[in-house]
């Protein structure tokens, strides 16, 4: 993790670009990864978590609509939240991640392990579902790893 970690803030250097996150299930990990590499002032401005649903809303901007139609546990939902941190901070690059990390709250739509990630730059809004397996913290390593793969590839 400490590997990709470094390697998304060589990126974003690299670029003159600044990250900022929006955190719910994985709460607060992506953020503690990047802050765990020296130098990390240079490129990470900020980290939001926001594990209810009025944290989304009121931090993030997250709709209540959207909320209500989609569920936490969305891409829509994902990527307003990228958006709202990107809104917020100053920041050029934002990652999103909100899922159901288990043992319990999964459904049969929305299982243990399905996690919603968004990825934008500027206009450029990338998101995605994935289905991991394992326990809780299995599930929360994964998102964090897949979060990390998914601003190296935005960029």
């Amino acid at each position: 993790m400490n590997e990709l970690a470094r390697r998304v803030g060589e990126a974003l250097k690299a670029r003159g670009l600044k990250l900022v996150t929006a955190e719910s299930c994985t709460g607060g990990w992506v953020a503690m990864a990047l802050t765990a590499i020296a130098g990390s002032s240079d490129w990470f401005e900020r980290g939001y978590v926001t594990y209810s649903n009025a944290a989304k809303q009121e931090d993030l901007g997250v709709a209540g609509d959207t909320l209500r139609r989609h569920g936490a546990v969305s891409e829509e939902s994902a990527r307003e939240m990228a958006a709202g941190a990107l809104k917020r901070a100053r920041a050029q690059v934002a990652l999103a991640i909100t899922g159901v990390a288990g043992p319990t709250g999964g459904t049969a739509d929305k299982p243990v392990g399905l996690v919603c990630f968004a990825w934008a730059h500027g206009s450029n809004m990338v998101s995605r579902t994935s289905r991991f397996d394992g326990d809780r913290e299995s599930v929360r390593r994964q998102s964090v790893l897949r979060a990390l793969e998914g601003v190296l590839e935005l960029l």
